[in-house]
């Protein structure tokens, strides 16, 4: 009898060789059981591009899923054939459907003050760090201790989008609350070594190599969950970072409360970030930089929801020798 793991679990171990998040890892599974599913569980190895092609039309005809889900699912299938099963896909990538291209959301800096206004607790802090520092909302629930630094007012992201590390601002405005917030996070995290509760997630299996680390200050989360949970890996009970759901929908209640009108997000925040930069005039590279992305073609895009009109052109009727009417 082979001692070979069943391929979902060979899919699980090379995620996590290659330090794929834990939410990449249950995503990734997901769509790969859904498509031996939609096949009548025949095996991979069996399949090839008819069978992706059809699964991916039942995605958009059937299910009527969004171009970015299909997308999803294609990367999740396209890692199963490349890692695993080792099969050539360039003919399957060219089945990748056309994203629409989408302006973002994105806030005045009344909308934006408006909106903070009805936001209490640690959820305002943490709107306050995505708006004023330009986080995602994984980068700053992800957010240690020691990666943020007082006295320089900087920010240290780690492990961002494409796993790479970024340095963006700490407001002035948010030192004094945020130093508050963590004593009371230091009391918290006293009584977890009173509790002999096991260390903090650490990346790059340092657990193994610095068997405390994971107990000392500086690696704990700026946002603790309030509650001890099973590490869903590991097995063991420890304290982890709080989830974003909560953070969502105070965002949604207070767009609401606020008289906002637009789609709001967590994530509009960090748009209305890079906006309001451009429209102070910063360089768009700064931004680029700040942001964290990899070519400042993604970066140009906020270029397009300036309140100047399309890529920023002024109007002809707005033209000063143009005579205004009522």
């Amino acid at each position: 009898m082979s001692d070979k793991p069943k391929l979902l679990e060979q899919v699980r171990n090379s995620l996590r060789q290659r330090n794929y998040s834990y939410s990449t890892e249950k995503t990734y599974l997901s769509w790969i059981k859904r498509f031996i599913i939609f096949h009548e569980k025949r095996h991979p190895k069996e399949m090839g591009e008819k069978e992706i092609e059809e699964y991916l039309t039942h995605l958009a005809v059937d299910r009527k899923v969004s171009p970015k889900t299909q997308g999803q699912a294609l990367n999740a299938i396209l890692y199963l054939y490349k890692n695993i099963l080792k099969r050539d896909i360039e003919e399957i990538r060219a089945l990748r459907p056309r994203e629409t291209k989408r302006l973002p959301t994105v806030l005045s800096q009344q909308e934006v003050s408006n909106l903070l206004s009805f936001i209490r607790g640690e959820n305002k802090l943490m709107a306050k760090l995505l708006y004023g520092s330009g986080l995602r909302v994984s980068e700053c629930l992800n957010l240690r201790i020691k990666d943020v630094d007082f006295e320089r007012s900087e920010i240290l992201v780690r492990d961002s989008k494409g796993n790479k590390d970024r340095l963006t601002m700490l407001p002035q405005s948010i030192i004094d609350p945020l130093e508050e917030h963590l004593i009371g996070i230091r009391v918290l995290h006293t009584q977890d070594q009173k509790n002999n509760v096991a260390g903090v997630y650490l990346p790059y299996a340092l657990a193994q190599k610095y068997t405390n680390v994971g107990k000392e200050w500086g690696w704990q989360w700026v946002f603790p969950s309030r509650k001890l949970s099973k590490d869903p890996r590991s097995g063991i009970i420890r304290r982890h970072h709080r989830s974003g759901s909560g953070l969502r929908k105070s965002v949604k209640a207070a767009a609401k409360k606020a008289g906002i009108h637009k789609q709001v997000t967590p994530h509009a925040l960090r748009h209305s970030f890079a906006t309001h930069l451009l429209e102070n005039n910063y360089d768009i590279r700064t931004v680029q930089e700040l942001l964290g992305h990899k070519s400042v073609k993604t970066t140009m895009i906020y270029t397009h929801v300036l309140n100047k009109g399309p890529s920023a052109v002024l109007s002809p009727l707005d033209a000063p020798h143009i005579t205004k009417e009522d």
